[in-house]
């Protein structure tokens, strides 16, 4: 059981960002970079734009690659997500780990197996469509060296249940306290059904 960070690994600062503080939260990014010649990533949940009404506002990986190269014009954006062939998914990881790539946006294809340690800031887009321990493995992409890293979740949801979710991501909870407490918060969804939080009828 591994319940602690390796020797000279820093705790991550986790940070709720609320709508009205997303253009101030993108100038301290780009100040990050350029002063300190550090990587971001920015994860959105989804890799297009989907038309069902109650997801217009799910941040999509391709259009907000889009619109973050006009918000950083002045770095170099990557785009990582799973329908890339393997070739591509290669090169623009490579380009990244290389520093050719300041930021990299990207859907939850990066969840494990990437370590970039000069990547020190985390951006999750649409935070509450995911789990904790999901949320936790993301953040686990940052951190990965002595330098001082960041992870800020975005959410356009700001309800109270929400927050206090969210809100456990800002303590100091192992992953194995993460996931039992996310269970108990969302539910376990359905085991023979399509839907993956929320809580049976049958005891």
């Amino acid at each position: 059981t591994l319940d602690e960070l390796p020797t000279g690994r820093k705790p991550i600062t986790t940070l709720l960002v609320p709508p009205q503080k997303r253009y101030g939260a993108h100038n301290w990014i780009k100040e990050k970079i350029k002063n300190e010649g550090t990587q971001a990533y920015i994860v959105c949940p989804l890799i297009e734009e989907s038309f069902v009404d109650s997801m217009q506002e799910v941040k999509a990986a391709k259009k907000e690659y889009l619109d973050l190269k006009d918000v950083f014009s002045n770095f170099s954006l990557g785009l990582l997500h799973g329908k890339l062939k393997a070739s591509e998914k290669t090169s623009v990881l490579d380009s990244f780990k290389n520093r050719k790539i300041d930021i990299l946006v990207a859907t939850p294809v990066i969840e494990v197996g990437i370590d970039v340690p000069n990547a020190t800031i985390m951006v999750i887009e649409g935070a509450e469509r995911f789990g904790l321990a999901q949320l936790h493995q993301l953040r686990g992409r940052v951190g990965r060296s002595d330098i001082k890293s960041h992870c800020l979740l975005f959410t356009q949801n700001r309800g109270g249940s929400v927050n206090d979710r969210l809100g456990a991501l800002t303590k100091p909870y192992t992953g194995f306290q993460l996931a039992e407490l996310d269970l108990k918060m969302r539910g376990p969804g359905e085991i023979f059904g399509l839907r993956q939080h929320g809580f049976p009828e049958l005891k």
